[in-house]
């Protein structure tokens, strides 16, 4: 499919790639006489404004997996995968409310270290080391193959090439700039994500109208395919097992929005980086409202591609070009790169510079905050606590190297995966339900101590895997088979989170009779007053979420 990419699309991309590797450079130069540090290269000298810790929030967190990963996810299922990003919306606000108050007050640099600080230092390695596995092997290898898949398809770059060169994009100003450099660049890159991505939904719609427009389009593709446009799935439907009915909305949704925006360090490392309390908050609800209108830019393509591979009459009229990489459904992560290709000249460039925006912008930040957390919670405190700012930032670049390269020689094994979103979330909801019970727990019951959040949080992974794995167990033939066999990844996330948090509540109540090694964390109302700004937007994000699953439900 190279052929399909003009001279002008390629000097679109190039002077892309320039600007943000300039801009990285430059925004992350020492300034004369002052030795980067620690505040400096992990979290951006703190002084991040709101409208920056926004579009770095979204910027991070779309990927190649909503991109490639949920537009594949669309043309399989259809819109009720958009849940994760409409109800992430609502999470942020809780998020903004209830925890940035606390992680700021305490002045973290990591989560693992908010650990430390409730629990033990035991505790904060076991949890730093799922962590930096979790972000080598399942998030940085999976973006970095949905990238070279996109590359592969539409450029006709070998997959190992792609990899190669996402690899070193991304390096070439994340690991000499921290999160400075990858924060301020993430505002470029989200301007050019939104951008490209509303030019591809425009386009595609524009296309299965006949020309028409695109309202025509949506209308088209509304009455083509009705049941793509159902939020909440029946038991009956064969993505059940993805998105299980009302379990999105009230069960383990909130388990996997909950760890990832209130837990995951390459997300809330941005708020950590505020000017102050508000900025923060400001900042994070300016992102919950742009989640509302990513799966206009990520699952409408899907399913405009879905009506368009299914219908010989639009085929046709596009030729013998989208008879390549056709996306079925045993391949629907072929459907936006295959969309790209029907780009006008010049457009295409842009597209694909936005696709590109979205997986380097995401790789750098999870290469950030992976160095971060070894860095801070491991090298330092084991190694050399008294390491000097040179050598914390040297190592902090080191390990995100050994995490970049470990993670390109795994990515291209993960070749044949279809919906590569679904895997993530499924193999991210292993660790993430005991997680976050220790932190659930931590936060808002005083009691929980630090036994009883070890034996949870190493609880979890059994608990997971046999829901997961068990082909009968010892419910088989019972009346609790349905429920805890071979149930949806999304309902097993809900069970494992509720399992690991009796497990702390068990053996905390336990210990508590004796020996008490509780810390608590003291907080007062005060640290959870919200501007008038932070009000508003919330409630408007609130009021626009119950019009949509009212609309689609």
């Amino acid at each position: 499919m190279a052929n399909t990419f003009s001279f002008l699309d390629y000097v679109i991309f190039i002077v892309y790639g320039i600007v943000i590797v300039g801009v990285g450079l430059w925004v992350s130069r020492d300034k004369e006489g002052h030795q980067k540090n620690a505040d400096d290269y992990f979290l951006a000298s703190k002084s991040l404004p709101w409208w920056a810790i926004g579009a770095s929030l979204i910027a991070a967190n779309i990927s190649a997996e909503q991109f490639i990963g949920m537009s594949g996810s669309g043309f399989a299922i259809g819109l009720a995968i958009a849940s994760y990003e409409w109800m992430a919306a609502l999470t942020l606000i809780i998020v903004g409310k209830y925890f940035l108050p606390i992680f700021i007050e305490k002045g973290l640099y990591t989560i693992p270290e908010f650990v430390e600080k409730r629990y033990s230092k035991n505790l904060k390695t076991i949890l730093a080391v799922f962590w930096i596995a979790l972000y080598v092997f399942v998030n940085l290898t999976s973006v970095l193959y949905l990238g070279a898949l996109a590359l592969e398809t539409i450029m006709g770059i070998p997959m190992i090439y792609g990899v190669l060169g996402l690899a070193l994009f991304a390096a070439s100003y994340s690991l000499y700039g921290g999160l400075s450099a990858v924060a301020w660049t993430d505002v470029i890159q989200v301007v050019f994500l939104i951008l490209g991505g509303l030019v591809t939904t425009y386009l595609a719609l524009d296309t299965v109208s006949g020309g028409e427009g695109v309202l025509a389009g949506f209308k088209h593709i509304y009455e083509a395919a009705p049941d793509s446009f159902h939020m909440i799935l029946d038991k009956a439907h064969d993505q059940y097992k993805n998105l299980p009915g009302l379990g999105v909305i009230v069960g383990g949704m909130w388990v996997a929005n909950l760890y990832y925006w209130g837990f995951n360090q390459y997300i809330i490392q941005r708020t950590l980086a505020a000017k102050s309390l508000q900025e923060s908050q400001r900042g994070i609800v300016f992102a919950g409202f742009l989640k509302l209108i990513i799966p206009l830019i990520v699952v409408i393509p899907g399913i405009a591609a879905y009506v368009m591979v299914n219908d010989g009459t639009i085929m046709t009229s596009l030729g013998d070009a989208a008879q390549n990489n056709i996306p079925t459904m045993e391949s629907a992560d072929k459907a936006y790169p295959w969309l790209l290709q029907f780009l006008p000249t010049g457009l295409k460039g842009v597209a694909f510079a936005a696709l590109a925006a979205a997986i380097v912008s995401s790789l750098a930040s999870m290469l950030n905050s992976t160095s971060t957390i070894f860095t801070m919670d491991i090298y330092k405190p084991y190694f050399n606590p008294n390491a000097s700012d040179k050598q914390t930032v040297n190592t902090g670049r080191i390990s995100a190297a050994v995490a970049l390269l470990i993670a390109g020689c795994i990515a291209p094994q993960l070749a044949g995966l279809d919906q590569a979103f679904q895997f993530i979330q499924e193999y991210t909801g292993v660790v993430s339900p005991g997680i976050l019970a220790v932190f659930m727990l931590g936060l808002f019951w005083k009691k929980s101590t630090n036994k009883g959040a070890i034996a949870g949080v190493l609880a979890s992974i059994p608990i997971a895997m046999y829901f997961k794995v068990a082909p009968n167990g010892w419910v088989a033939g019972t009346s609790l088979e349905s429920i805890f066999v071979n149930v949806p990844f999304m309902d097993q996330m809900g069970y494992t989170a509720v399992l690991s948090a009796l497990v702390i509540i068990l053996v905390s109540h336990l210990q508590n009779k004796g020996a008490d090694d509780e810390k608590g964390i003291e907080i007062s109302r005060k640290t959870f007053a919200t501007g008038k700004v932070f009000n508003i937007v919330a409630y408007t994000i609130c009021i626009l979420l119950v019009a949509l699953y009212a609309i689609f439900w």
